[in-house]
């Protein structure tokens, strides 16, 4: 069964503008073969996320939200 969101960000994969090589990850997570935030601190990448969502002209009560679901991925799950 493919999964359709990215399991770091929980973004729809059908969403992403870049060109993921990975069926479990977006462009921004993933790149070149390794994670684009290695640490493993989720309320750290969560605020990374945020900010990268307003300066793309998100709304921020959708960024908000976007962000909050970011704890739900499988990558942050232990």
């Amino acid at each position: 069964m493919k999964n359709n969101n990215c399991e770091s960000c929980m973004m729809p994969l059908s969403k992403d503008p870049g060109q993921s090589r990975s069926e479990q990850y977006c462009s921004y997570c993933f790149k070149d073969g390794k994670f684009t935030y290695e640490g493993n601190d989720v309320n750290e990448f969560k605020k990374g996320s945020y900010a990268e969502m307003i300066k793309k002209g998100m709304n921020p009560i959708m960024a908000k939200f976007y962000t909050w679901m970011i704890g739900f991925a499988p990558r942050w799950k232990k």
